[in-house]
């Protein structure tokens, strides 16, 4: 009996398009934010704070002031006109620009979408602002998180900040959080 030879054609991910995101995009912005980082769906990605938190990460009102916000870009990540990731970018004192809310969707991790906004946020700064550093924050105890970025870069500056235990918006599940500093030249 002749073998049978299967031929199975990988298709590319189509193309990722970045654009700012708008005020009509902070509904869509906070459940993608939301899924990276929130609930049960977060746990299907690598990202999640599910363990740590069981407080909302954003607001509708959070991400309008971001998007409205002077020297601020949401960057979006888009394939095929479907949202599958985002950014905070914005301009700080000087030459340096900060970086937050770095989120993809959890079916969509581990595919490259984090690492080309990060790049494209950093390019954002630069043309921008003239940014020279880019900064963020993470929790300390997201070592796997701290790790990706400082393949991308970044590295602990040896500064901390408290956790926001006093904002009544945030519930924690550990008293043990802070925050780390983490920078990279761009």
């Amino acid at each position: 009996m002749p073998a049978i030879i299967l031929v199975v054609a990988r298709r590319e991910p189509p193309p990722l398009t970045f654009r700012p995101a708008v005020l009509v995009d902070a509904r869509a912005v906070v459940s993608l934010i939301e899924s990276a980082y929130r609930g049960e769906e977060s746990r299907r990605g690598w990202t999640t704070e599910a363990d740590l938190l069981d407080s909302r990460r954003t607001s509708n009102r959070e991400i309008e002031e971001i998007i409205t916000a002077p020297q601020s870009c949401m960057l979006l990540a888009e394939t095929d006109g479907q949202l599958v990731g985002c950014c905070h970018v914005e301009s700080r004192t000087g030459q340096l620009a900060y970086l937050g809310m770095l989120s993809v969707r959890p079916h969509r991790q581990a595919r490259g979408v984090g690492r080309s906004l990060v790049a494209r946020a950093e390019r954002e700064a630069r043309a921008r602002w003239g940014a020279t550093e880019m900064r963020m924050r993470v929790i300390c105890q997201r070592a796997e998180l701290i790790a990706w970025y400082e393949r991308l870069g970044y590295a602990p500056t040896g500064e901390t900040m408290p956790f926001p235990y006093h904002d009544p918006q945030v519930i924690a599940r550990r008293s043990d959080l802070e925050f780390v500093l983490l920078a990279k030249s761009i």
